[in-house]
């Protein structure tokens, strides 16, 4: 199987779970299954993730300037979407797949919006899908001017 491979580990999801606080009885035990949103930990097994620190290089950390991420990281965060093909378990690895989805832009009182997604698919080691999962992220492009207004 190809794609970034993301273990699912017992220990993980509990975790995960008490970090949102979420003390569902599934998410712990011998087999527990995963949180809905946890998929989105697979950056912690990217080495090259863009918000993960690299040695030698300054890092973006939780935010330089609050809300906006660094160059080339996609702007501000404006959705999640999740689709779920069956449940995430323990004891499994994932491989995540991600690809650039649409983009679009809107015009409006602050001026123009830019807009993508980014769209990750996560299978299992059959190659089979399990998560699909799409972050749409918006670029603020200048202030507002009378002509954007109308």
């Amino acid at each position: 199987m190809t794609g970034q491979p993301f273990p699912v580990e017992a220990g993980h999801i509990l975790m995960f779970a008490r970090a949102i606080g979420d003390e569902n009885p599934a998410y712990r035990g011998d087999s527990p299954l995963a949180p809905p949103t946890f998929t989105m930990a697979s950056a912690h097994h990217d080495p090259d993730h863009r918000l993960r620190p690299k040695e030698g290089e300054e890092w973006f950390g939780s935010g330089a300037e609050p809300g906006v991420m660094p160059e080339g990281g996609g702007g501000l965060h404006a959705e999640q979407h999740f689709e779920y093909h069956r449940p995430v378990r323990a004891g499994e690895t994932l491989y995540a797949h991600t690809a650039e989805g649409r983009t679009w832009e809107k015009r409006g009182r602050t001026g123009r919006l830019l807009f993508s997604e980014r769209v990750t698919e996560y299978l299992d080691a059959d190659g089979e899908p399990v998560v699909s999962a799409v972050t749409v992220a918006v670029v603020p492009e200048g202030p507002a001017t009378p002509k954007d207004a109308r």
